[in-house]
């Protein structure tokens, strides 16, 4: 859980870095990517071979 501290008469919210991040590290993201460019160069090969191919 986050902190609030009270600073300077503001409001100051202290959280450690994965509460910041709000997501796990991991793989998942890099599979992601991985595979959306991949299918994004099937996509656009296919696209080239259909209507600039002569």
């Amino acid at each position: 859980m986050a902190k609030v501290e009270q600073a300077d008469g503001g409001r100051r919210i202290v959280e450690t870095p994965t509460e910041a991040r709000q997501a796990e590290p991991g793989p998942s993201v890099l599979a992601l990517l991985s595979i959306s460019t991949i299918a994004a160069i099937f996509v656009l090969a296919i696209v080239w071979f259909v209507f600039f191919r002569t």
